[in-house]
């Protein structure tokens, strides 16, 4: 393995499993649009996923990794949408694509509370759930606060900045994507130059 400041770690045994966290809208799900800004449908009707949502999530489960979604749902606390609503989003977006997991903030920003993106929690809660190894791990979303919460947790992240939607100016990004496809792209060619140092995504090692 190679360490962020280029040291190779000898005979050092992965400590748990790999994960993708993807951010939901503008990301796995089709947004609303409003002002140059990706923003969560609000009716059970207009939620529907990108078509290559699911094809890049089962590329995901296929290289050994896991799939998370991690999202912040604020219209929840701001009191414009019903919890129940969004749940059943989240259940129907379990059913178009094989995510592994769905952790939802439902918190505004005037809470303050530890999950809510960018801070790091859902991410650090899904890796004590599920045995994550976080400094393995890749964030992917469409927002600067997305990227920051990947990095405060110890992960690598990529910014998706499609078409029509304003420039983070890379937001101190890993990878910028254009797309979900390309995304996963940079995904498989991270993961395949780990698993040739011997890091395998299922938390094994050449050593194990």
């Amino acid at each position: 393995m190679v360490t962020s400041s280029g040291a190779r770690v000898v005979g050092r045994k992965p400590t748990g499993r790999t994960a993708v966290f993807f951010d939901r809208d503008g990301v796995l799900a089709i947004p609303e649009i409003r002002d140059g800004r990706s923003f969560a449908v609000r009716r059970l009707e207009d939620f529907v996923v990108y078509p290559d949502a699911e094809e890049s999530v089962r590329r995901v489960r296929e290289m050994g990794a896991i799939a998370v979604v991690v999202t912040n749902q604020p219209d929840v606390g701001n009191g414009l949408v019903g919890k129940a609503i969004v749940e059943e989003m989240h259940q129907r977006l379990r059913r178009m694509v094989p995510v592994d997991a769905v952790y939802a903030c439902y918190h505004t920003r005037a809470d303050g509370c530890a999950c809510r993106k960018p801070k790091p929690g859902m991410l650090l809660a899904a890796s004590r759930d599920l045995g994550i190894d976080l400094s393995r791990s890749v964030m992917v979303g469409d927002r600067a606060s997305d990227v920051a919460a990947g990095h405060e947790a110890g992960c690598r992240a990529i910014l998706i900045e499609r078409d029509g939607y304003p420039d983070e100016d890379s937001a101190g990004a890993d990878w910028v994507a254009a797309n979900l496809t390309e995304a996963l792209d940079h995904i498989c060619a991270y993961f395949a130059a780990a698993n040739r140092d011997d890091i395998h995504l299922d938390g094994t090692g050449a050593d194990a």
